[in-house]
């Protein structure tokens, strides 16, 4: 049976206290990554509690600290604190962001500004930061988390589409340009996952559970996916049976995008 296996390496996820990043950061430390987790929320606070409970009982090791990710000072923090405490980086997930959906006409200026920063300078910026240690690693990964709104959209998710269509391009080029023996950059674009945001979006609707049943039904394997496995993929993708894989984004989305509508 082939298992994936990160023992010794070092992975830095952003967004961790809840969804998909705390996913992405269970099947890390399931396959024996050292995690370092950042998100918004304070030291005490019950994600980041629920975080590191999460490396307590996948026997784990790791540490979390609170960072906003369009911090670019604070963000360099992380980074540097990871480098001090653990001597590496072999892994980035740069998953952490907001759905912030207006249309394009209603959309402000700040609002867009604000899209942009999070929703895609960040993982740039923080690519650039981990970069120099993923090349020392020589198996360094990148994984950028964008969404299937990358491929294909419906109104009134402006500018977060625009944003996740982008995270493409700057998949390719990190790549091309940083690729080599030393680092891979790939994408993950999942759909429908069960997180509080999808929810969120079901409790907009005025029959939420009806709204539910009828996203399922659209999708071929007639369910919403995990955050787990997200994270499996995530895994995979930056173990040594994906060697050869890179520049790509992967959409994970149920087969929803298969079927017409």
């Amino acid at each position: 049976m082939l298992e994936i296996n990160l023992k010794d390496r070092v992975g830095v996820v952003t967004g961790v206290t809840s969804g998909v990043g705390l996913g992405v950061a269970r099947m890390l430390a399931r396959s024996g990554c050292k995690v370092s987790g950042c998100g918004r929320s304070s030291e005490k606070s019950e994600g980041a509690l629920a975080f590191l409970e999460m490396l307590r009982e996948e026997q784990a090791e790791g540490v979390y600290m609170s960072i906003d990710v369009a911090d670019v000072e604070r963000l360099q923090y992380f980074v540097d604190s990871t480098v001090k405490k653990y001597n590496r980086i072999d892994i980035l997930v740069s998953n952490a962001g907001v759905n912030v959906f207006e249309g394009a006409e209603q959309c402000t200026l700040e609002k867009w500004q604000f899209n942009m920063d999070l929703n895609l300078k960040a993982h740039w910026q923080i690519g650039k930061m981990c970069k120099p240690y993923l090349e020392k690693s020589g198996k360094g990964v990148i994984l950028i988390m964008t969404s299937n709104h990358a491929n294909y959209t419906i109104p009134g998710c402006f500018p977060y589409n625009v944003s996740k269509t982008a995270i493409k391009g700057l998949v390719q080029t990190l790549a091309i340009e940083w690729g080599g023996p030393s680092i891979r950059s790939l994408g993950v674009a999942p759909g429908f996952i069960e997180t509080e945001g999808n929810q969120k979006w079901f409790d907009g609707f005025e029959e939420a559970e009806e709204e539910r049943a009828r996203t399922i039904e659209l999708h071929p394997v007639k369910r919403i996916g995990t955050v787990d496995e997200v994270g499996a993929l995530c895994a995979f993708l930056a173990s040594d049976m994906a060697a050869f894989i890179s520049g790509t984004t992967y959409l994970m989305d149920g087969g929803r995008s298969a079927l017409m509508q």
